[in-house]
């Protein structure tokens, strides 16, 4: 079983996607200090971590709503990839430069579970890719059909053993 893949891809974990109004993503500090822990493994294990920020209309490049999350380890060396879609392949640079590193192996962690961690990974296991996560790796807000405990858990059961595998504990 895998401990990591051969990068990490963390999603969306931006001021404006962690909060909403009053609310935050669901077990918020549980999932930075998960993401915080796979970065430092990363980190040990001399392997690319590769930030995406998605920007649109609320999510303004440079204002605070669109900076990644002030609780995540960033450092100069990691990548960041800016998207304007749920696909974070769709009109960005990051098919290239997991080309540039010759990734085969991607695990993927960040938010919202139901919208881009569910159209990344599914794309990336088309273009060929070997997705990996830890379980409750992703998080998402309530909404009027299923509480965010309840879209996590479908979700991971769609991608489990289909579209990604899973990483045994958390390193």
């Amino acid at each position: 079983m895998a401990t990591c893949a051969e990068v990490l891809i963390v999603i969306d974990l931006q001021n404006g996607v962690c909060y909403s109004g009053e609310n935050h993503l669901y077990e918020l500090p549980n999932l930075l200090d998960s993401v915080n822990r796979r970065i430092g493994l990363y980190r040990e294990l001399d392997k690319p971590i590769i930030f995406v920020q998605h920007g649109d209309e609320e999510l303004v490049p440079e204002e605070e709503p669109w900076a990644i999350h002030s609780d995540l380890d960033v450092q100069d060396q990691d990548f960041i990839v800016r998207k304007t879609h749920a696909n974070s392949f769709y009109n960005t640079n990051l098919k290239s430069l997991l080309d540039q590193f010759a990734v085969h192996r991607i695990e993927f962690c960040g938010a919202q579970t139901e919208y881009c961690m569910d159209a990344t990974i599914k794309f990336a296991h088309g273009l060929g890719y070997e997705n990996y996560m830890i379980r409750n790796a992703t998080s998402t807000f309530d909404n009027r059909w299923m509480s965010a405990k309840e879209t996590i858990s479908f979700y991971e059961h769609i991608w489990g053993d289909r579209f990604l595998n899973w990483i045994d504990g958390e390193s």
